[in-house]
């Protein structure tokens, strides 16, 4: 779907990388991991705009005060500031100094997020990447997610593995410091209402209510929900001028 503002027209992908960046304000001088091409684009565009003190990375081992093309590492262009060493980024993680965007392959009422494995964890009907930094990431720092096609299959009642920690299960020391903040889908913007579960913040402009209900493997209230905010005019040159090759595309045709 296409939306027109000013004269200008935004699709359905450009409305997901306005919220992606609208996540990240007001972070701070923090480090910005953004996994996906969407995420990636919202966070150029979230320094480029509101937070300008973001710290972006190559992805592998430099900051960047200027990112370099998406997919590329520091060596295809941009401008290096600092060298970070990977266990470097361990100890940034550990300090809270990091705000994140993941993927997931299920997420389920409470915010836990699994990437690790589907069916039952002893024999497993698919194996994916496992938990990777996830169980860290979410109790250390703010952690959002992405997810490109919003489905019953990932948002579900309960997730198989846990690899992010979800709002029941962050007790003890691991509720010190744990924050999710939002999930962004090709459909909506999600958020969390005070008992820690799944509430929608906005639904994306062309999308119903039933479409949205439909998508998601649990109960949820749209039907009240504000539309998410279009990209303005300039907010579009920027995502134009970051992604020329439309890449946001093949995430949300």
């Amino acid at each position: 779907m296409t939306i027109t503002t000013d004269q200008v027209t935004a699709t359905r992908a450009d409305v997901c990388v306005a919220a992606v960046s609208d996540a990240f304000k007001d972070s701070g001088e923090v480090l910005a991991h953004a996994v996906g091409i969407v995420p990636a684009i919202g966070v150029r565009l979230a320094k480029a705009t509101h937070t300008p003190e973001l710290a972006l990375s190559d992805g592998e081992a430099f900051m960047m005060s200027e990112a370099p093309p998406l997919l590329k590492t520091a060596a295809a262009g941009g401008t290096p500031e600092a060298w970070v060493p990977f266990r470097s980024i361990f100890d940034i993680v550990a300090s809270g100094r990091r705000h994140s965007m993941m993927g997931a392959s299920q997420i389920d009422r409470h915010g836990n997020q699994n990437i690790s494995s589907i069916g039952d964890w002893r024999q497993p009907k698919r194996q994916l990447i496992g938990v990777r930094g996830a169980p860290g990431n979410t109790v250390n720092h703010r952690v959002d997610y992405w997810v490109a096609k919003h489905s019953a299959r990932i948002f579900v009642d309960q997730v198989d593995v846990t690899s992010g920690v979800g709002n029941d299960r962050a007790t003890g020391s691991a509720a010190k410091y744990h924050d999710l903040g939002v999930i962004v889908t090709n459909l909506a913007v999600f958020g969390y209402d005070e008992s820690g579960l799944i509430k929608v913040n906005s639904i994306h402009p062309g999308v119903t209510p039933e479409e949205l209900q439909d998508a998601t493997g649990f109960e949820i209230d749209a039907a009240s929900a504000p539309l998410t905010r279009e990209p303005t005019p300039d907010e579009l040159a920027i995502i134009e001028a970051e992604d020329p090759k439309g890449l946001r595309f093949k995430e949300v045709p």
